[in-house]
């Protein structure tokens, strides 16, 4: 017993650590620092292939739809130029580099640009050099993510080694840090510069390329099957079970394979194409919504015996019905309540498991792709995935089957706690 407690120790030692890391963090705020300009670019997109005719015909007679699109290119399609600014940005403060920060996200940005190649086309009788949207969109995100932490990361080395210009005192502050970080803009930017010449020498002809296709392209492939996403998510939950903020562990590493296959559907959506994928971003953040916790809160309110559980319904249910169920997790507790692990740790993954067989077998439409805002109430939250069928969808999982899956173990924990209120009412 002692030895599975000390295991059980360092393994929760190791995920907690892990958790703390200063690039993980980064990256985890630098992804939910983005979930504003890709919610504005999905609604775009949604306005741009709008399903009702009538309403897409108003929208290009009065010339605003190609806007649409704009917004678009310049969210959604270029969301790897913010995140490697952002990362950047955040690994610079998490090393107490904060007066410095916006300036090591500007060299980020100018460090990516530098890997990127350009492209030339011709308009009327110029030629034009440009650089590729492809590049700046989804697939340049795990090109953004090594290119933001190597720049932080690099930035931070150089002036901790004090290769910087120094200014006699008396200068002011921002004259002085633009001086101070001149020589680490041109070592880094000339280290950009030579790693993009060698990769031009190569087969794959530049950094995003490799990265795309040794990395990201076959995770996509795995991000895109249901078994890998229920096993993602129920490790996902099994950290929050530690007591460990689940989500922004896995979302560095998921989040961008799965924020590619939403752009995927998006660009399909947009072109009037079939839609190439079932499990994206929009499909796990739809069918997971508040981690099915709203089922146990409904358990509390109508099945519950207990006063406490009762109470501990009441409290819950209207930050339930908007996603938030922390209440619930921390007041169960749910958290190391190893009589609540199961169903905690797997409703989530055996409602991805039913959600995707539904979609399927056409009783329920795909996702579109477009990203919803969290915070939203039960079904407003699922308006955004494209079709009735699949706010129908979310409604059925919390309102139904969560309920069903948490119901043997909630009956044996509210059991529990009805005997010991009434130990202690005889007493």
């Amino acid at each position: 017993m002692n030895n599975t407690s000390t295991k059980f120790s360092k393994v929760l030692s190791a995920v907690t650590a892990f958790s703390k890391n200063k690039y993980v963090k980064s990256v985890s705020d630098s992804m939910m620092t983005l979930i504003g300009i890709m919610v504005f670019g999905s609604f775009a997109v949604i306005l741009k292939a709008f399903p009702i005719k009538s309403v897409a015909t108003f929208f290009e007679n009065i010339g605003i739809a190609p806007y649409f699109g704009a917004i678009y290119n310049l969210t959604i399609g270029a969301i790897s130029i913010y995140l490697v600014f952002l990362i950047a940005k955040n690994l610079a403060s998490k090393f107490n580099f904060g007066d410095d920060s916006t300036t090591v996200g500007l060299i980020a940005i100018m460090n990516f640009l530098i890997l990127t190649p350009l492209g030339n086309f011709v308009s009327g009788e110029s030629n034009v050099t440009a650089i590729p949207l492809k590049w700046l969109g989804t697939s340049g995100m795990f090109s953004a993510i090594i290119v933001g932490l190597l720049v932080g990361r690099g930035y931070v080395f150089i002036k901790e080694k004090k290769w910087t210009i120094k200014m006699p005192p008396g200068v002011p502050p921002m004259v002085s840090r633009s001086f101070e970080s001149l020589i680490p803009t041109i070592l880094l930017g000339t280290l950009s510069a030579i790693i993009a010449y060698l990769f031009s020498l190569t087969s794959f002809g530049n950094m995003h390329q490799l990265m795309f296709t040794v990395l990201q392209n076959p995770l996509q492939g795995i991000g895109s099957s249901i078994w890998a996403i229920m096993l993602i998510i129920a490790f996902q939950q099994f950290l929050w079970f530690l007591g460990i903020h689940g989500t922004n562990i896995i979302t560095p590493v998921v989040a961008p394979i799965l924020m590619a296959l939403n752009v995927e559907n998006l660009s399909a959506y947009e072109a009037g194409k079939e839609m190439p994928h079932i499990v994206t971003h929009a499909f796990v953040n739809i069918v997971c919504w508040g981690g099915t916790a709203l089922g146990l809160v409904i358990l509390m309110l109508f099945v519950g015996k207990s006063k406490r559980y009762k109470e501990l319904g009441k409290l819950s249910v209207v930050p339930a019905l908007f996603g938030i169920t922390e209440p619930v997790i921390f007041g169960t507790p749910l958290v190391l309540n190893f009589k609540m692990a199961i169903p905690f740790i797997f409703n989530n993954s055996i409602c991805l498991g039913l959600a995707y067989l539904l979609t399927k077998i056409g009783l329920v439409a795909q996702t579109i792709g477009a990203q919803a805002v969290f915070g939203l109430p039960l079904g407003f939250h699922a308006s955004v995935g494209g079709s009735v069928s699949i706010i129908i969808l979310q409604l059925l999982i919390q309102l139904v089957l969560s309920p069903i899956l948490w119901y043997p173990w909630f009956k044996m924990l509210d059991k529990e706690a009805v005997i010991e209120e009434q130990k202690i009412l005889a007493q």
